[in-house]
């Protein structure tokens, strides 16, 4: 109800009646709590520094293959094809998710880069992903729908590794 940015361990405890304890007993911290609660197949923790521990080279290759294996999962599926359906800020879960995935993964990821226009290289890498996953997994369009991890690998792989790595160009601001 709350969202992902204003969710404590504290109050979750305080709302099931059991010491913060009882549930730290369960999930070491917030990422973990949310995922199970949100039924996500990885831990975003150890999923995250696992997939930027190798660096930046193939990291686009990397990102897609999580990305395609993430939505191995049924459940997943439906929790996508339930944001493009109803919209990103539709309900208050698509909402807790999207906070989530802004702080726990693409805000991580933006620290990796460490470069002044991360933000944007990382929101462009995986709004590409967002619409390939949709496109493959949503809409079944093919031949995206029925092509090998590996060849979808090989040819979104490159186009994140230059979201990623391209700086990104400043337009002047008009003068209205």
């Amino acid at each position: 109800r709350r969202g992902y940015l204003n969710t404590t361990i504290k109050g979750v405890a305080a709302t099931a009646g059991v010491a913060p304890d009882v549930v730290r007993r369960y999930y070491a911290n917030r990422e973990a709590l949310f995922a199970a609660a949100m039924r996500l197949p990885f831990d975003p923790a150890t999923s995250i520094a696992q997939l930027l521990a190798p660096g930046i080279d193939g990291l686009g290759d990397r990102m897609v293959r999580v990305t395609l294996r993430m939505l191995d999962d049924q459940e997943t599926r439906d929790q996508l094809a339930e944001m493009v359906r109803d919209g990103a800020g539709a309900t208050k879960a698509t909402a807790a998710l999207r906070e989530f995935f802004e702080t726990e993964m693409v805000d991580r990821v933006v620290a990796f880069l460490g470069v002044p226009d991360a933000r944007m290289r990382v929101v462009l890498a995986t709004s590409y992903l967002m619409g390939v996953a949709a496109s493959r997994y949503v809409l079944k369009v093919e031949p995206l729908a029925s092509a090998t991890e590996d060849e979808v690998v090989a040819m979104v792989g490159p186009m994140v590794q230059m979201a990623l790595t391209t700086p990104v160009p400043t337009a002047p601001r008009s003068q209205h």
